[in-house]
């Protein structure tokens, strides 16, 4: 039964994106961004944890309950296992965007369009190194910029099954990047206890 139900919302998402223009939202919208990365990490080891810091504390019953019949669907062969999986990274990005109180229409596939300044972003915290966002972030902010992106780095190496730690490190993350795009205000986490936006 739960299978079917999965199939069932795979075809309606799939619907849902067809007619959506193919451009992010938002960094977390695409496969490619940190929520569906971490979600892909989460069901190759069966450990939710890898996830869960995206999710707010609310969310995060549905969370496992999505996560424990993707993995019940995912043994019941390869198509099984790919809208299975499908299914649970779309609701990890979309219960991931509701704790933002934001909008989601579709995870993206890879490839999807995203501001450069995110790509840029990305890269910098790919490589630990602010150099990739030389040049798209005015100089007078660059070091309000270097105090964010010290606090990534900071909080980068922490323990997956420690959540306090996982979670620090993506209110850092999300401060970072919403500086980034442009927004001045910090965005405290809402897993923690208050709202951000990504």
């Amino acid at each position: 039964m739960y299978e079917l139900l999965i199939i069932a919302v795979f075809v309606a998402t799939l619907a849902v994106v067809a007619l959506r223009p193919q451009r992010a939202d938002a960094h977390c919208d695409t496969m490619e961004g940190p929520t569906a990365k971490d979600g892909v990490r989460a069901l190759e080891s069966a450990d939710l944890d890898h996830a869960l810091k995206w999710i707010a504390p609310d969310g995060e019953t549905e969370l496992r309950e999505v996560f424990e019949r993707s993995l019940a669907a995912r043994k019941l062969g390869p198509e099984a296992q790919e809208v299975a999986d499908r299914w649970f990274l779309e609701n990890l990005v979309r219960i991931h965007r509701a704790g933002e109180g934001a909008a989601f229409t579709g995870l993206l596939p890879a490839g999807t369009p995203v501001e450069e300044k995110v790509a840029a972003a990305d890269r910098s915290v790919d490589e630990g190194d602010l150099r990739p966002l030389a040049g798209l972030i005015p100089t007078e902010r660059w070091p309000e910029l270097e105090r964010r992106f010290a606090k990534v780095l900071e909080h980068r190496d922490y323990d997956p099954h420690d959540m306090d730690a996982a979670r620090a490190y993506v209110e850092a993350y999300v401060n970072f990047f919403k500086f980034a795009e442009g927004h001045d205000h910090d965005h405290a986490h809402a897993h923690a206890g208050h709202g951000h936006g990504h």
